[in-house]
C-alpha cells in the first residue's frame, strides 16, 4: 500500500474511531439523564401531591445525611404547603414521561423577605421571578434536574431570586452552575438567614 494510500486510511480509521467514541458517549448521557426532548414543566396537580410529599420528605432526608440538618426542620415543606402553591398556582413539577423528577414553587412577583438584603445588593431592582422550595426526587439526583428547572425559569422571567441555607452546599453549587450570582444574605419571616442568589440577562 503506498504512503498516501496508508495516510487515507489512517485518517478515516481514526474518523471512524471518533465517530464512535462521541456516539458512545451521546447514548451514555442519555441513558444517564434522559432524552431531554421527553422532559418538561408543568403545574402541580393535586393528583401529583403524594408524590411531591415524598420528594419532600426524601429531600429533607439527603439534607441531614449532607450536614444540613436544620433548614427544612418541622416537616417542612409538606402536604399542607404543596396545596396552598397549587391553589395560587405557583407550584410546578419536572417530569420525563410520567416520572415526576422535581417539584417547586415559581413565581413571577415580589417576595417581602427579599425588599432589604445585607452584607451585598441584588444585581438589579426590575421586577423579578422567585423559585422557593425546590427538590429533586432522590432517582433523579445527578441528572441536571434542578439545572433544568432554572433554565425554564429563567426562559418564563429572566430576572431570577432565590435563596437557600448557609448549609446547603449542593444548592449553592447548582446554583452557581446554572449561572446565579451570590448577593447577599437576606432574612425570613421568622428571623432565620438565607444566602440570596439573582440571575439577570
Amino acid at each position: 500500500m503506498s504512503t498516501a494510500k496508508t495516510k487515507s486510511f489512517c485518517h478515516y480509521y481514526n474518523g471512524v474511531l471518533i465517530f464512535c467514541l462521541c456516539y458512545s458517549i451521546i447514548i451514555a448521557l442519555r441513558m444517564s439523564t434522559g432524552d431531554i426532548k421527553t422532559v418538561k414543566i408543568r403545574k402541580t396537580a393535586v393528583a401529583d401531591v403524594a408524590t411531591a410529599e415524598k420528594i419532600y420528605k426524601d429531600a429533607r432526608a439527603f439534607m441531614r445525611a449532607a450536614g444540613n440538618p436544620t433548614q427544612w426542620a418541622n416537616e417542612y415543606p409538606n402536604r399542607d404547603s404543596v396545596l396552598d402553591d397549587i391553589a395560587n398556582g405557583v407550584s410546578y413539577v419536572c417530569e420525563d414521561g410520567e416520572q415526576i423528577l422535581a417539584v417547586f414553587m415559581f413565581k413571577i412577583g415580589r417576595d417581602k423577605t427579599y425588599d432589604v438584603i445585607y452584607d451585598g445588593e441584588w444585581l438589579n431592582n426590575e421586577p423579578y421571578a422567585v423559585i422557593h422550595r425546590i427538590a429533586v426526587a432522590e432517582n433523579a439526583h445527578g441528572r441536571g434536574v434542578a439545572g433544568f428547572c432554572f433554565a425554564e425559569c429563567f426562559d418564563r422571567f429572566p430576572n431570577l431570586k432565590i435563596d437557600t441555607h448557609r448549609d446547603n452546599v449542593p444548592m449553592q453549587r447548582a446554583l452557581e452552575r446554572a449561572g446565579f450570582k451570590r448577593c447577599g444574605i437576606i432574612h425570613l419571616e421568622n428571623g432565620e438567614e438565607r444566602i440570596a442568589f439573582q440571575k439577570s440577562v
